[in-house]
């Protein structure tokens, strides 16, 4: 029960939000706060000064949280040791941007350790790195390039930006389009965060260009759903464009081509599951990794 109140301190005092350290936790804010009130109430101490939006650590709560996250760390630690103690089972975590990649190299990695179990989950670029970071997960695939001395970073493949529209749409009938033909369209495109988003915007800025409106969906499943219903038109990773006679893929000039990078924390890479996911990485991609 500590445990859980403990978390729910460091996830609040490293976010400064109920809402966001809920949100990251998988909880309901009001089981956070609970977690957090119980805490104060129980050893009678105020960890929080509670004014205005955000919450302000107290003097008792900046000594007790270095404490805590080393406490955190060492349960990590030993939850990954006994995750990779078997010499057959065990469970590999994974988090990716997308699963084009990532999920050619668990179907090997699962034929060959077939009694592991293996959880993938996806996000934005910036949520799976601070997932690795958070040791929530093992592995992460992103296409945000991330200089970190702490981690390994592999190159697992490239995947140019083009424009998705449906087939409806005005700019449809053209093959290849300059990111000025976007002036004036309604533009999907993912939240905050995203690596796509990001090289999106910045090509637009320098560009001087205006989209019509900027509709934000936080999903490429969404997205993809928006352009097959002729909402709006969206710059995307070419794989992420599924086929659907109702779509058109547009080469987009002059576009930076994205590149989608494995990460693994150094001090777990000769692990036994994440040594041998590296190592299917390794012979998979080859010379780029």
């Amino acid at each position: 029960m500590l445990s859980a109140e403990l978390k729910a301190f460091y996830m609040v005092a490293r976010l400064g939000s109920v809402t966001l350290a809920a949100k990251k936790l998988g909880l309901s804010q009001p089981t956070v706060t609970t977690q957090i009130r119980n805490l104060e109430s129980q050893y009678n101490v105020e960890l929080f000064y509670r004014g205005g939006r955000r919450l302000v650590l107290s003097e008792e709560g900046v000594r007790l949280l270095p404490l805590v996250k080393a406490l955190l760390q060492q349960e990590a630690d030993i939850e990954f040791e006994l995750r990779n103690s078997g010499q057959a089972q065990g469970s590999l975590r994974i988090a990716a941007t997308a699963p084009y990649y990532i999920l050619d190299l668990v179907k090997i990695f699962r034929e060959r350790l077939p009694q592991v179990e293996v959880a993938v989950e996806i996000g934005n670029s910036q949520q799976v790195l601070q997932m690795l970071e958070d040791y929530r997960v093992d592995i992460a695939a992103s296409s945000q390039l991330l200089e970190d001395a702490r981690l390994v970073r592999r190159v697992l493949g490239t995947d140019p930006l083009v424009l998705a529209v449906h087939r409806n749409h005005p700019l449809a009938q053209r093959q290849a389009v300059s990111i000025d033909a976007l002036a004036g369209h309604c533009l999907l495109m993912r939240e905050a965060g995203s690596t796509t988003r990001k090289l999106t915007e910045q090509m637009m800025q320098e560009a001087g260009v205006k989209a019509g409106a900027l509709l934000e969906i936080g999903s490429r499943e969404s997205i993809r759903e928006a352009v097959l219903r002729n909402i709006g038109v969206s710059v995307i990773a070419r794989h992420e464009v599924p086929h659907n006679p109702e779509l058109r893929v547009l080469a987009l000039e002059n576009a930076p081509v994205m590149h989608e990078y494995l990460y693994c924390l150094k001090e777990r890479r000769q692990a036994r599951l994440p040594a041998a996911f590296l190592g299917v990485a390794q012979e998979v991609v080859g010379s780029q990794f």
